[in-house]
């Protein structure tokens, strides 16, 4: 194709939707970016409006193809990349939401995840979906709408309503909406369900039954690279093929060209994602990871991941700015944890939805632990900081134990890769070195690239990897017995966040 077309890609994230066009060397032609609300019902509830996300997705669209100043007919694709878990219902007859979409941070689904266990444990079904029952996936958060959403059930078992993350319901939109929307979803936001067998890749009907979730509810699995549909006459893509849906993590690591087994990349957002490919076999974690699809372009054999999901990591430094004002804008932190030499004492465990990965602790809630009269606010945001590092060695520590091959570098992307202190930190825990890409975009880039193979735009991987540029490097160079003391008193502060939340306790 000539070097006049290029690919988008559509980022529906947890904060922001973005719309970013590339060029045919992996480059960024330009960025449309909006935020939208983020919504508190109770404590531990999160929730978005699926139709605030959908024009803000139209909006963003718009405003990448103004900014690069070409229209439609110079796109030879469109790629989708989105928030994982986070849970739409809505009427597929009026494409009304039944209710606002339930976010992957949400922990109100804790009873229901103890019921689904009941005497089988949280383990019940991750010989099969390799992913333990937790408030984090989106079948508890089905279960819970059509358990409280007056007339959702009933709507449901009558065929009436339609359920998809965050991926399935632009798609919709996208393609018609409810005239004549494609009803998808990808492999790899099938395997954040609870609800799709990792080796068959198909929907489990007994696992559905067990949640109360019709099977007519649920979205066609299909690859991660092929054409879904086209853009409609009601959207600024018509007829443009609409050919890649990646969840945000895997796309990150699509972008990052993580496709020999025993490559690895973390991604430094909302909230903080390792993953590690394993290759055409998914491997079962003994150590508090989640087994994941990373991607399947079009015909060929799925490829695996093991998984640590941390649940906050870029919206504790939000947290700081919005809800105690220590800071006017996100990039301020460093330059307040830059005021003291070290935390001072000061470890912030902020499990502000439970603990994920490794330890799975829904009852858990963040802590700030060793406060003296010493501290200040410099202390408090360098160990606001230094808590993303924190949490990702402890993701690392568990995914060199199951794969039983230590990482020798770790690729990173994401916001937080632009702030040296917390890069040069997560070098001096993790011992080994820490590298960002040239183009540090990799999830919106790993779904350009994916939706761009899907139509000849790109031969394959290979183009992937030979655009792949090394950007920034860190190495480690703390002394041995300080990271050490460090990481002991971090693992004792993650302790004092176990049990918080108990029958009394919301």
């Amino acid at each position: 194709m000539s070097d006049q077309k290029f690919v988008m890609a559509i980022d529906q994230g947890t904060t922001s939707s973005r719309a970013i066009i590339f060029n045919h060397a992996g480059e960024i032609v330009s960025i449309g970016q909006q935020e939208f609300t983020q919504i508190f019902p109770n404590p531990g509830w999160v929730e978005h409006d699926p139709k605030e996300i959908w024009e803000s997705v139209r909006a963003v669209v718009a405003d990448a193809l103004h900014k690069a100043d070409i229209n439609r007919h110079s796109l030879a694709a469109v790629g989708i990349t989105n928030q994982r878990e986070t849970t739409v219902v809505w009427d597929k007859t009026t494409g009304e939401p039944v209710y606002n979409a339930i976010v992957w941070q949400d922990t109100r689904t804790a009873a229901i995840t103890r019921e689904l266990a009941g005497d089988k444990g949280m383990d019940r079904y991750r010989d099969i979906c390799g992913l333990p029952l937790a408030t984090y996936f989106s079948g508890p958060k089905v279960k819970w709408i059509l358990d409280n959403v007056e007339g959702a059930r009933e709507k449901a078992e009558a065929g009436d309503l339609l359920f998809g993350n965050t991926d399935s319901w632009v798609v919709w939109n996208l393609t018609g909406g409810v005239n004549g929307g494609v009803h998808v979803t990808d492999v790899t936001n099938a395997s954040r369900t609870m609800l799709m067998d990792l080796r068959t890749l198909q929907w489990r009907e007994d696992i559905c039954a067990d949640m109360g979730i019709p099977m007519s509810m649920l979205p066609a699995i299909k690859s991660s690279a092929e054409v879904y549909g086209y853009g409609a006459p009601n959207s600024l893509l018509i007829d443009t093929p609409v050919s890649a849906i990646l969840g945000d993590q895997q796309a990150a690591t699509f972008g990052q060209a993580c496709f020999s087994k025993g490559m690895a990349k973390n991604t430094y957002g909302t909230g903080c994602f390792m993953l590690m490919n394993t290759g055409t076999e998914p491997v079962f974690s003994e150590n508090g990871l989640l087994t994941t699809v990373c991607y399947k372009i079009g015909e060929e054999a799925a490829v695996y991941a093991l998984e640590g999901s941390i649940a906050v990591a870029g919206s504790l430094v939000q947290w700081l700015r919005d809800n105690l004002g220590m800071i006017e804008k996100s990039s301020d932190v460093r330059k307040l944890a830059e005021t003291v030499e070290d935390n001072g004492g000061v470890y912030f465990v902020p499990a502000f939805s439970g603990l994920f990965a490794p330890y799975w602790r829904d009852d858990a809630r963040g802590a700030i632990v060793g406060l003296t009269r010493y501290v200040n606010k410099g202390h408090i945001a360098r160990a606001v900081e230094e808590s993303t590092a924190f949490q990702s060695r402890e993701v690392l520590d568990a995914m060199n134990a199951d794969s039983g091959v230590p990482l020798t570098e770790l690729k990173v992307d994401g916001g937080m890769t632009h702030d040296d202190l917390v890069m040069q930190f997560q070098a001096d825990l993790c011992g080994v070195d820490v590298v960002r890409p040239k183009v540090i975009e990799t999830t919106a880039l790993g779904a350009a690239y994916a939706a761009g193979i899907a139509v000849g735009f790109w031969s394959g991987t290979e183009d992937v990897i030979a655009n792949w540029q090394e950007g920034k490097r860190w190495t480690p160079a703390m002394d041995q017995a300080e990271v050490d003391r460090t990481y002991r008193l971090w693992k004792k502060a993650v302790t004092r966040t176990f049990d918080w939340v108990d029958e009394d306790v919301k």
